[in-house]
């Protein structure tokens, strides 16, 4: 009893202590809505292994059931920007998602992407389910898993935005996602939508979380501990202690800008890496 106690403790302790970062293996493409740039869809398309890999859609979180089928209309931008084998797989039924039937796309991948919507759908029918764990297993052998919108949030461990009655409530009645980026939440369509400051919340009440706000049509592109901005706007980082300034909480990366989640230092390329002027460590 005294040994499990006490691995119960350094368990614990593993888990309060732990950084944010990404998977182990493979990447994460984190879109902030309204994905338009051909650039971000293409980039997941060559991280899955070109227009011939096997890239599996997931349009669960939208609103209505629609035929979500191999000629959804989602699918056009895919075709448009060269990939050739798109399949897409729906289910709200966690006893349908659990089934070796279901996911049996997902093993054969080498992509998955989750369309927007609300992010609740996404953790209703598949959080903790065989998908997940197959998911994860897509990850673990190299591959890409990526989201926009609802799609995003869904990839980090702390979900934001998951509330069933309203999406404007930040700490909702569903804040499980799937884990694929740790002690870490995702907010989405940033300042379209005039979101900037609503993280904060989040970060007060969970201090040991790293928040990542995507504005519309930019991503961020993760691979191990850091990640690197791509597309048309801004991606945000925020933190429970300031990072720019005398005083600021968050600070504003474009594209070309990387992160390394672990130190939390920004680095912009030129012709090298360089640290981005006003940008504090984390211990500085």
């Amino acid at each position: 009893m005294r040994q499990m106690v006490c691995a119960i403790v350094v368990l614990a302790g593993v888990s309060l202590s732990a950084g944010v970062h990404g998977p182990d293996k493979g990447r994460l493409v984190i879109v902030g809505g309204a994905m338009q740039d051909p650039a971000i869809v293409k980039r997941f398309i060559e991280l899955a292994g070109g227009p011939e890999a096997p890239i599996v859609i997931i349009p669960t979180a939208g609103e209505a059931d629609e035929d979500y089928d191999n000629y959804w209309s989602g699918l056009r931008q895919w075709r448009d920007n060269g990939a050739k084998h798109l399949t897409v797989i729906h289910t709200r039924d966690r006893t349908v998602a659990d089934s070796d039937a279901f996911v049996k796309p997902i093993r054969e991948a080498r992509g998955v992407f989750f369309g927007g919507g609300r992010q609740w759908r996404l953790a209703d029918s598949y959080l903790n389910t065989l998908t997940h764990r197959e998911l994860t297993a897509l990850l673990n052998r190299g591959g890409v898993i990526g989201g926009s919108s609802a799609g995003a949030s869904i990839l980090a461990s702390f979900m934001v935005r998951g509330d069933t009655k309203s999406s404007e409530k930040m700490i909702g009645d569903h804040v499980e996602g799937m884990g694929f980026l740790k002690n870490a939440a995702i907010d989405q369509h940033l300042l379209r939508r005039n979101r900037q400051f609503d993280m904060l919340e989040v970060i007060d009440k969970h201090p040991n979380l790293l928040g990542i706000g995507l504005d519309e049509d930019t991503a961020i592109v993760v691979d191990g501990d850091q990640f690197d901005v791509i597309g048309r706007s801004y991606a945000v980082i925020y933190s429970n202690k300031p990072v720019a300034g005398a005083s600021g909480r968050f600070y504003f990366m474009g594209a070309g800008d990387r992160f390394d989640m672990k130190t939390r230092k920004a680095t912009r390329q030129g012709s090298e890496w360089r640290p981005l002027q006003g940008v504090r460590g984390q211990n500085e």
